[in-house]
């Protein structure tokens, strides 16, 4: 099957190494004389406007009928960048409702998703993984609405409540980022943001509804919801989580003693966590969730804002190409 490749590039992700894997796979697509262009985001969010410009101009929902005609030049999107940028592109495509595949080549500092769906660490070889794809594979993410902002997303990793969006703000908004950034060591700006927001996190009530059943927590301090088992730049929260299952992991874990707290994070780090009494787990395929106090949200580690939520949360799927 042959391709016309359309790369949505950012090049700032990974403190630049948007740039330098895009610049990697111009290369070969030239060498290889591959039909191919490049879109090169200058601003945060022009991801979104350079894929509804696409899906107006060139992209065609996916159909057997390219598989079968090896001759037809099929339009490929394919996104460079890290996790905020395939967030950005899926959600405009999602919002389209045109069932447009896509490949993805991560350059981030996260690449939590990468992880989850198993690709190569090289660039290089994620590209020759798409070039030598016949046809998508359809994967998990998550949908969501929000009662109280009559908000609909949508999220390919995660939606916390707590914890993580409380550091996802605290290192976006760290007077020392943007510094550390220059010298690429904004990975000691999300480090500082942990610890500092560790001593500081409170504990909150919160509501959660599925499979019939209402749970109610007084004291949670780590809310998230995953379609795999990554969060954080490759910590398996979830490790049960699979992309290629229909289905929603949720984590909760509650407020307890600092001391107590570390002894969490080591059995984090062995994938034990699950054997603590104040590690919550559960897999559905909806739930809802309601925390009356203001808290920080994160979306693929956006920021959502510090407010209430009403938010029930179900699966989709997206056709990647890998």
């Amino acid at each position: 099957m042959k391709y016309y490749y359309h790369f949505v590039v950012n090049p700032e992700a990974g403190s630049g190494r948007g740039l330098k894997v895009a610049k990697k796979i111009e290369a070969i697509v030239k060498k290889r004389r591959f039909p191919h262009q490049f879109y090169y985001t200058e601003y945060a969010g022009q991801e979104q406007e350079l894929t509804t410009s696409l899906l107006a101009q060139v992209l065609l929902p996916w159909d057997d009928i390219y598989r079968e005609n090896s001759e037809m030049l099929y339009p490929l999107l394919v996104v460079i960048g890290g996790d905020g940028t395939l967030h950005q592109v899926v959600s405009s495509l999602q919002e389209s409702e045109k069932n447009i595949p896509l490949g993805y080549i991560p350059a981030g500092s996260g690449n939590d998703f990468a992880r989850g769906m198993r690709l190569p660490k090289e660039p290089e070889q994620v590209f020759w993984k798409i070039a030598g794809t016949a046809t998508p594979q359809s994967v998990t993410i998550i949908k969501y609405h929000d009662q109280i902002q009559d908000e609909t997303g949508f999220a390919i990793n995660n939606i916390g409540i707590g914890l993580d969006a409380s550091i996802v703000y605290a290192a976006n908004h760290s007077a020392a980022k943007s510094n550390l950034n220059k010298f690429n060591l904004g990975s000691f700006a999300y480090l500082s943001a942990v610890v500092n927001v560790l001593f500081r996190q409170k504990g909150f009530p919160i509501l959660v509804e599925t499979n019939g059943k209402q749970l109610n927590f007084t004291k949670a301090f780590l809310c998230t919801t995953t379609n795999h088992p990554y969060f954080g730049g490759g910590v398996a929260i979830a490790p049960t989580a699979n992309l290629n299952e229909d289905k929603i992991d949720f984590v909760l874990v509650e407020r307890v003693a600092l001391f107590k707290i570390f002894w969490l994070l080591a059995l984090l780090t062995r994938k034990k966590q699950m054997r603590s009494r104040y590690f919550h787990h559960l897999s559905t395929n909806k739930l809802r969730i309601v925390s009356t106090v203001p808290q920080h949200g994160q979306e693929d580690g956006e920021e959502m804002g510090k407010r209430p939520f009403d938010i029930t949360i179900t699966t989709t799927k997206q056709l990647i190409w890998s």
